[in-house]
């Protein structure tokens, strides 16, 4: 721990790359791990920065890690500050489908705090957790008991990859509402919603579109049509030679057949 708190906050470069990576690609004379997953190459730089790695195990790939341990008989399902808590995104309780790794700092009734690399996907960190997806704990404790014993024979050489994981990628564990943003379930759960929105919305479309017509044709807040125009005044104007009704003059119209000077 001595040798773990100081590198808190310590982040990733740009393509996954870090310093324990780049350390345990030193040992393993393998420039693959320079920019592989590292949440399991930190704890093995500090286990030997503390002198510690043959107790602790030095290992890149987690289930591997597990494995060990549990050959060690120094696997339990119950923690303790300084054990190796391995995770499964998934629930599962096989070491085979372990993702990820940290150290457990504190146990708090069902809860741990622990110190892990490699999460909230660039962050070397301290989390609260639940057990929920964990698969086991490792007890350094326990394998340095038996070493000590002399039953178990030390490990100081850092171990590969199995094969066919070199593509590992680590999964952030979903603490709160918002880590769930950006996970696979998220983003298949973000498609369907789409799906059926759209779905619904072209379907309200094909069913209304008669009404939609009608309504473009005659708007419900179209201005009333304004009346004809009014016919021409007709105008009465008097008559020079004699008494009586005058004549009616058409101001507007002329009279078929015959000429503007002509009298009515």
């Amino acid at each position: 721990m001595e040798k773990v708190r100081p590198e808190l906050g310590y982040r990733e470069k740009g393509g996954q790359h870090t310093k324990f990576g780049e350390w345990y690609a030193d040992r393993l004379q393998d420039p693959q791990y320079k920019n592989a997953p590292w949440c399991d190459m930190f704890i093995a730089w500090a286990a030997e920065k503390a002198g510690v790695g043959e107790f602790v195990g030095q290992f890149a790939w987690t289930p591997s890690h597990a494995a060990w341990f549990i050959k060690q008989g120094a696997w339990s399902r119950t923690p303790e500050p300084g054990a190796l808590v391995f995770y499964d995104w998934s629930g599962g309780k096989s070491y085979k489908g372990i993702d990820h790794v940290g150290i457990v700092e504190k146990v708090e009734g069902t809860h741990i705090r622990t110190i892990e690399a490699n999460v909230d996907k660039v962050w070397l960190k301290r989390k609260f957790r639940d057990q929920e997806k964990v698969v086991g704990y490792g007890l350094p404790r326990v394998v340095k008991e038996k070493m000590v014993a002399g039953k178990l024979q030390p490990t100081e050489q850092p171990t590969t990859y199995a094969p066919e994981l070199k593509t590992y990628t680590e999964t952030p564990a979903n603490d709160s509402p918002l880590d769930l943003l950006g996970t696979p379930q998220a983003l298949l759960a973000f498609m369907v919603v789409t799906t059926v929105v759209v779905s619904f919305r072209l379907a309200g479309r094909r069913r209304g579109t008669h009404r939609r017509v009608l309504r473009d044709l005659v708007p419900w807040n179209a201005p009333t049509p304004e009346p004809p125009p009014e016919p021409p005044v007709q105008e009465r104007v008097p008559h020079r030679y004699h008494e009586g009704p005058p004549p009616i003059r058409h101001t507007h119209t002329r009279v078929r057949g015959r000429r503007p000077y002509e009298r009515l």
